[in-house]
């Protein structure tokens, strides 16, 4: 397939620069794939789309304060994007100026304590960097550390919790989990109290949240690794809820990627931790989400080509089209789509 087949015109304003204030009145479109029906509601009116028995999937992966700005010995600033922990204190990281960053160069951030030096160079062209520090690497990325806004948001936001997730708790994220944006504490409990469960799976968003599509066809584009992990609990309670006929709602496509990561052919979910790869575009079968919630993305992104595969790109482009003339607000801080 063509990557231009998943092309629509974005006007720049229908970027969101901040969440909605509560989180859960932002605007919901649901598709209803059977009907191929389109209705607009407010987010919190989610709930009504939950049956007792159902099961709410969500990653609660917390984003680190990634961002980080220092200088290497010869003065010269520099900025590095944590993405990947390949071990303890050691990292994969996209970083500016590229080329001037050689092998065996240390950059110094702060007044020296977080000092570190480039050991390799990554496959999409980033760089692994060992750090030096005392303490907890985490007390550390708190102090010198910023939040990592994707670039399109210009807009600094005046609280950093804005970009977390009301359920993040495991860190390691270079990105929130968008559509996990938009539940709040109060909703959630609503949802719980109507019989619904609610589970935690984690994948660590990376890359693949920053890397554009380059190529022309949809099969040639090689997705990036991320970390994820599946506890013996929440697999157990899925597949209890695929047994009774209730069904699985994934939040977000980072949770969609992980549940079908682990999936059998038979739609059972394994108990697992490591990394996957796994690209998700039209053609592909589903095993284990019934309910997708997600947000509005960016054109020929592999996140609308994921959403293509679940409601069918014919569906998906037509809601896409009455989303930009509806003026719905799109990707992290936007409106959300609840997909059945």
């Amino acid at each position: 397939m063509k990557v231009k087949d998943f092309d629509f015109e974005l006007p720049e304003e229908l970027i969101a620069q901040e969440p909605m204030e509560p989180r859960d009145e932002s605007r919901l479109m649901v598709i209803n794939r059977a009907k191929e029906q389109i209705e607009g509601k407010i987010f919190k009116e989610i709930i009504d789309y939950f049956e007792p028995g159902d099961t709410l999937v969500r990653n609660n992966t917390k984003v680190i304060p990634a961002r980080l700005f220092g200088h290497k010995e010869t003065g010269a600033r520099v900025e590095v994007l944590l993405l990947t922990q390949v071990e303890l204190g050691e990292w994969e990281a996209l970083v500016r100026p590229g080329r001037k960053l050689k092998l065996g160069t240390r950059v110094i951030f702060g007044n020296g304590e977080l000092v570190g030096e480039i050991k390799d160079r990554t496959d999409f062209g980033g760089r692994v960097i060992k750090f030096e520090y005392e303490g907890t690497f985490e007390a550390v990325l708190d102090k010198l550390g910023e939040m990592p806004l994707p670039p399109y948001i210009t807009k600094e936001l005046d609280k950093s919790d804005k970009y977390q997730t009301v359920y993040a708790k495991k860190q390691g994220a270079a990105a929130a989990p968008t559509a996990g944006l938009h539940f709040t504490d109060e909703l959630l409990a609503k949802i719980e109290d109507k019989g619904v469960n609610i589970v935690d799976i984690t994948l660590h968003v990376g890359l693949g949240t920053f890397r554009p599509v380059s190529v022309d066809t949809i099969e040639e584009h090689d997705m990036h690794s991320e970390y994820y992990e599946v506890s013996e609990e929440t697999a157990k309670i899925i597949n209890d809820t695929k047994e009774r006929g209730n069904r699985v709602f994934s939040v977000g496509t980072t949770s969609t990627r992980t549940l079908e990561s682990v999936a059998t052919e038979n739609g059972k979910i394994r108990a697992a931790k490591g990394w996957t790869d796994i690209f998700i575009y039209p053609g592909y079968e589903f095993k284990a989400v019934d309910a997708l919630i997600t947000n509005f993305h960016l054109p020929q992104s592999t996140l609308v080509m994921l959403v293509s595969a679940f409601a069918g790109q014919e569906l998906t482009m037509k809601a896409y089209q009455q989303a930009v003339e509806q003026k719905y607000r799109f990707y992290s801080f936007g409106d959300g789509m609840l997909i059945l």
